[in-house]
């Protein structure tokens, strides 16, 4: 759930295309253990991490929601943003204090719409953080669920 995410944005993103983005950028701030989104709400913004840890979590009925991956620095927050119907699939929590640049999704995927190479670029790096999540979800499921499974 910790190790460094090999999708960071200035791994991934042309300076040329970072620019464009981060120009759309608002700063925030999330206090410790704030819910910047809940499962099944709709998904208007997106992050990037500037400092601290965001923890995105899975609801389980009866249970406390789950926690799938740890997020920091330059790393993507939210990904349902990009896809109709724009409603969350996980939630997310402010483990720590975090700062975080902050994006309207309609204003950039109106961008998107309008640069092709730019709305491509992005579009990857989304797939590729949306491949990775994916992932980190089956595998902490089995972890949870594929024990229990065995012993039945």
């Amino acid at each position: 759930m910790s190790t460094p995410s090999p999708i960071r944005i200035a791994a991934v993103l042309s300076t040329e295309h970072r620019g464009r983005l981060m120009s759309h950028a608002r700063e925030v701030n999330f206090r410790e253990g704030a819910r910047i989104f809940d499962e099944g709400t709709r998904a208007d913004s997106f992050w990037i991490v500037r400092s601290g840890t965001v923890t995105l979590e899975i609801p389980v009925p009866g249970r406390r929601p789950t926690p799938i991956e740890s997020l920091g620095p330059g790393e993507l927050v939210g990904w349902s943003w990009l896809f109709p119907p724009y409603v969350w699939q996980l939630g997310a929590e402010a483990m720590t204090p975090v700062r975080a640049y902050e994006f309207d999704a309609t204003t950039v995927r109106m961008l998107m719409d309008a640069d092709p190479a730019f709305g491509s670029a992005l579009g990857h790096w989304v797939g590729r953080v949306l491949a990775l999540r994916l992932h980190q979800t089956r595998t902490r499921l089995m972890d949870l669920y594929a024990p229990r499974l065995a012993a039945s």
